[in-house]
């Protein structure tokens, strides 16, 4: 590839992504702007900024590279992913929406009245956030010494920079701006080579992977140790983990109303649906023209020069490198709104300058991290912070919302269990690298297990203490499952601890 044409697709995304969060600027003056657009984002324009943060690296580059690594297998990656936004629209999406929080730790206070439910929320956010932003840096350091030979951490640097540039100028209100134009660059700069490259297979002539071949015939086994284990417990994760993501459960409360909300939540999966199609299908060209390729995530960036070639395969190949710079900007400025929230909420004073200082140590912390561990595939380390969402968020979420007898004791105690438990696995699987044997699966896919435990903690602690029920817990369920169209107190939540 062309090392002039990578560049300037590079340098052209950070200018439109500046420049667009730049027009968010001038309308970003209260808190509300910066934490949560003072909740006026359309269901259209607030799906497109949530497909564009939620379709990471992992979904833009991973995906491809573990399908041609492992196969059939990982089809169940973009299956989940997508299919977490209906768990979602069926038991959260409206009923947070009426909470009026601005975060995840405020629906916890809100809901149970617990600093120690909150500080605890707090924390596993900030753990989520930075879990995912690392392989985000990461990964932008590998595609930019691909296309130019720069040192690795020089990519990271440069998308953490302009996330932080975005987030201290208009916060939330500007982000949204950005995403949304990221969500359809990345559609394109997927699309369009996409097409390219079928019409070159077909010229070719090419058989695809057989039918008859063992991780195509049987996607449950793959041929891996303990393959069904591993593939029924990161279904789990990715259905119930997406609930659990605090970018993405931030974006919700943008949205007028639950209604909103819901309608929201239903284009992301039409969206989420139309983009998902497609790596599969590079991850499946990878497997015909690049069996041998070293390092699958680059599957998608080798591809267009590998079958296309000359200038128009350069061309194609600077404009997927573009979608992958935006899939990094826009996921790590979306994890960096949430992280920001929480500690300019919970650690400093709240507020608009608190939030921006909050900004860079939500970046600063990652990028740091991200330069001292060694790399890992991206959609495996995603896919272990989906673990930790689900063992955590997802039982504190249904059961806060939808049973009224969980008691701060017993979230408490559910969120530690299932979080840290889920955090253990996540530190030896990337510390002490994969392991083997049944050990091994259950360290590297550690849903299956953990999130059960998480439930049943939490409900057997909140069933032991009756008397840690909520006194205004009749209150907020009311305010969580009544329609807007009657008339009550929808104004933003404020904690009312100290």
């Amino acid at each position: 590839m062309s090392t002039a044409y990578g560049v300037a697709a590079v340098v052209l995304v950070v200018l439109a992504s500046a420049l667009i969060g730049g027009f968010g600027i001038r309308l970003s003056r209260t808190t509300s702007d910066f934490y949560v657009a003072s909740r006026t984002v359309s269901p259209l324009w607030n799906a497109s900024a949530i497909g564009g943060e939620y379709l990471s690296a992992a979904s833009f580059l991973g995906v491809a590279g573990l399908i041609l690594v492992h196969g059939a297998d990982m089809l169940w990656l973009p299956v989940g992913w997508t299919g977490g936004y209906l768990v979602l629209l069926v038991l959260v999406s409206a009923p947070l929406r009426r909470s009026g929080a601005y975060t995840l730790p405020d629906f916890a206070e809100a809901r149970l009245e617990s600093m120690l439910v909150r500080r605890t929320a707090g924390v596993l956010v900030v753990l989520i956030g930075w879990l995912y932003l690392m392989p985000q840096f990461q990964s932008a350091g590998l595609v930019l010494r691909a296309i130019t030979g720069a040192p690795e951490g020089v990519g990271g640097l440069l998308v953490a920079a302009v996330v932080a540039v975005n987030v201290l100028s208009g916060g939330m209100r500007s982000i949204t701006f950005v995403q949304a134009f990221q969500y359809w660059l990345k559609l394109t700069a997927l699309a369009v080579p996409l097409v390219f490259l079928l019409l070159a297979w077909r010229a070719d002539g090419t058989p695809g992977p057989g039918a008859g071949a063992a991780t195509w015939a049987l996607p449950l086994a793959g041929g891996r140790e303990y393959g069904l284990y591993s593939t029924y417990s990161l279904i789990l994760a990715t259905f119930l983990g997406t609930m659990g993501l605090p970018h993405v459960l931030v974006r919700f409360y943008t949205n007028p109303d639950g209604r909103a909300a819901r309608r929201t939540t239903l284009a992301v999966l039409a969206l989420l649906g139309a983009f998902y199609l497609m790596p599969a299908v590079y991850g499946t060209l990878g497997r015909i023209y690049l069996p041998g390729l070293r390092g699958g995530d680059m599957v998608v960036l080798t591809l267009p020069a590998r079958l296309v070639g000359g200038v128009a395969g350069d061309l194609l190949t600077a404009l997927v490198t573009a979608g992958a710079f935006a899939a990094f900007l826009s996921t790590s400025s979306g994890l960096t709104v949430s992280v920001a929230g929480v500690i300019g909420q919970d650690i400093l004073r709240g507020g608009v300058r608190s939030f921006q200082a909050a900004a860079v140590v939500a970046v600063v912390v990652p990028l740091g991290l991200a330069s001292l561990t060694r790399p890992l595939p991206v959609a495996d380390v995603v896919g272990l912070a989906f673990a930790v969402a689900a063992s955590s968020f997802c039982p504190l979420l249904v059961l806060g919302i939808w049973w009224r007898r969980l008691t701060s004791a017993g979230a408490t105690a559910g969120l530690l269990t299932g979080g840290g438990l889920a955090c253990g696995a996540v530190l030896l699987t990337l510390v002490g690298g994969p392991h083997t044997g049944l050990a091994g699966a259950l360290l590297a896919q550690p849903a299956a297990w953990s999130v059960p435990v998480a439930f049943v903690v939490m409900i057997v602690v909140s069933l032991l203490t009756p008397g840690r029920i909520p006194p205004g817990v009749a209150r907020i369920m009311v305010r969580l499952h009544t329609p807007e169209t009657l008339d009550l107190d929808r104004g933003d939540w404020r904690p009312r601890s100290s």
